[in-house]
């Protein structure tokens, strides 16, 4: 390091001792130090081992992963700073340690190029003024020369490139601008080293294909078809293997380039590429004729034997479809039958409902006409009478018939197990009467051993269990006892129930006095007979039996339609909820 550019040292220091947003800008400085020297000469390669070596490509590449839209310079400076950093490795032979130079340096720069180009092509979709838009294009463009400058100077890092998860993502776009961009690098990448496909993994190679054949199918652009279709072409000129993929993976490849391509400009290319495409399906024709033969034998076969099958079975098909035809005929004319009559029979059920409601309206008002006008009322009483009536008719029909719907099935059970248990029994009965019947057997008797045994063992068992006795003293004595426990729990029950009553009594009393005091006015607004109130008991009774008198008067005027589930209740009996909804926080309980 001693021997060192001084331009070099002198820049590595201040960028040292200088803010991280002034780096940037400092680093340009780079690329008047190598364009000072001519390229390829001893001096140009001193001067980028210093910069290597005071670890300034180091800088440029940790540069590239920031957000350059906040920072002075901009993008701009990212896409310069992206070409030193080519120019700096291009060229460059690593004494020391040059592993870590190839395997792992490189590497991440292209990395890092790669991540810049996409932040790049992110920019320019979405900017909207033509100006801005160009700027962004001419910068990736420069990242993207950047890239084919480096990967040009180290062949090995052409697969490097290919397998990245960024150049895919740059690959698959459907921008027309930069993916003509990104199918030039690609073309570069095959024409630096074109054994790249078969380097990378198989999935790469397919992404890679899918998105070439994507872009063919899937625009009009001749540009963008010019630029797939000489892609295509450089894989299937390198390796015949490809040309097999190509024509295996991608049935219609030939077609869509025949008929959406041919005439667009590029046909010298194209017809190159359908030579090599039908060149290698006439290769494998032979093959596929002789297995054609055999599927075409093998069929022939299996459709004369099924012929066969079904002529032996044709007459017994003809007469099993003639039946079912039939019998589905019969039930379609059925349905249509029934499906008329229906229609009709409601049709007439309509027009006679009608023609009965238009009388009884015309009746109606004839009979309005006839009835004076003090008695209009109370005929229309008599009608909504008559109207309830009706209503609870067909209620009550309604309600008993869906409970004998509901009964039904119990109903024909209960006569199911009568009809079983009447032929059990008359089973029974008249295999009783088919049974002989056995002569007359007399009982046998107890023996004179077995009578003394049996009486032996009554002696024992009473002797076991003897039965207890008592006097007519002690039986006086125990009812006596149990009359007097009977009074003491009588005196006691009522003395429980006085107090009951006494503490019903009190909370009613408390609840009248509170209600008394919430609804009572302040003192300012008090009278006398607010006073009488608090001092007589029988006021606020007296008025809450006036409330539910009046209450109870209000239900017995209700209108017949409020009335209509009620038709069961007695006439004395009021629901509580009429009583709840008109009394509101009245309390009705205890006594004094």
């Amino acid at each position: 390091l001693a021997a060192a550019d001084p331009r070099v040292r002198a820049l590595a220091a201040q960028l040292t001792e200088s803010r991280e947003q002034d780096i940037p800008l400092l680093l340009l400085k780079l690329k008047g130090i190598l364009n000072s020297a001519s390229l390829g000469c001893e001096e140009s390669k001193k001067i980028k081992q210093d910069i290597y070596d005071y670890d300034l490509t180091q800088y440029c590449m940790l540069v590239l992963r920031q957000d350059h839209s906040q920072m002075r310079g901009g993008w701009a400076t990212a896409a310069q700073l992206a070409e030193i950093l080519s120019h700096c490795c291009v060229g460059l032979e690593v004494k020391e340690d040059p592993e870590e130079f190839y395997t792992k340096f490189l590497p991440s720069a292209i990395d890092n190029l790669l991540f810049l180009g996409r932040r790049l092509q992110a920019r320019f979709i979405r900017a909207i003024k033509d100006e801005e838009k160009q700027d962004f294009l001419h910068w990736f463009r420069t990242v993207t020369d950047a890239i084919c400058w480096l990967f040009g100077g180290h062949v090995p890092l052409a697969a490097c490139v290919l397998q990245n998860d960024h150049f895919l993502q740059l690959l698959i776009t459907d921008d027309v601008e930069t993916a003509i961009i990104m199918m030039s690098v690609l073309h570069s990448i095959l024409r630096v080293n074109s054994s790249v496909l078969l380097q990378v993994a198989e999935e790469t190679l397919h992404s890679v294909l899918d998105e070439l054949v994507y872009k063919l199918s899937s625009t009009t652009n001749p540009v963008i078809g010019n630029a797939a279709t000489k892609l295509l072409l450089v894989v299937a000129e390198f390796c015949k293997q490809l040309v097999k993929l190509l024509t295996a993976r991608y049935k219609g490849l030939k077609g869509l380039l025949s008929k959406q391509w041919t005439g667009k400009g590029f046909d010298r290319d194209l017809n190159q590429l359908l030579d090599l495409l039908y060149l290698e399906q006439s290769s494998g024709k032979g093959e596929m004729q002789r297995q054609h033969q055999a599927a075409c034998t093998i069929q022939a076969v299996w459709r004369g034997f099924q012929t066969r099958k079904r002529l032996k079975k044709l007459p017994q098909a003809v007469t099993t479809l003639q039946r079912s035809f039939r019998a589905k005929r019969e039930q379609e004319l059925q349905r249509l039958k029934k499906q008329k009559e229906d229609e009709s029979l409601k049709l007439q059920v309509q027009l006679q409902r009608q023609r009965a409601m238009r009388l009884f309206h015309e009746r109606q008002l004839a009979l309005l006409e006839i009835i004076h006008a003090s008695q209009v009322n109370k005929y229309m009483e008599e009608m909504e009478g008559k109207s309830a009536l009706t209503i609870q008719r067909f209620w009550r029909g309604y309600r008993a018939r869906r409970n004998f719907h509901q009964q039904r099935q119990s109903l024909k059970e209960y006569k199911a197990a009568v009809v079983i248990q009447r032929a059990a029994c008359k089973f029974l009965e008249k295999r009783r009467r088919r049974r002989p019947l056995s002569p007359w057997k007399n009982p046998k008797g107890l023996t004179d051993e077995r009578r003394l045994a049996l009486q032996q063992k009554v002696d024992d068992y009473i002797k076991l269990h003897p039965a207890s006795q008592m006097s007519e003293e002690m039986s006086k004595e125990l009812h006596m006892q149990a009359q007097e426990k009977l009074a003491q729990f009588l005196l006691r029950s009522r003395l429980d129930q006085r107090a009951a009553q006494r503490r019903e009594a009190l909370l009613a009393q408390v609840n009248t006095d509170v209600e008394l005091l919430m609804n009572a006015p302040g003192l300012a607004e008090s009278t006398g007979k607010d006073l009488d109130v608090f001092m007589s008991r029988s006021i606020p009774v007296a008025t809450k039996a006036r409330q539910s008198h009046n209450t109870m008067l209000k239900y017995t005027r209700w209108p017949w339609w409020k009335k209509l589930g009620d038709e069961f209740v007695e006439d004395d009996v009021i629901p509580d909820d009429a009583l709840d909804a008109e009394l509101g926080t009245l309390f009705i309980g205890g006594r004094k």
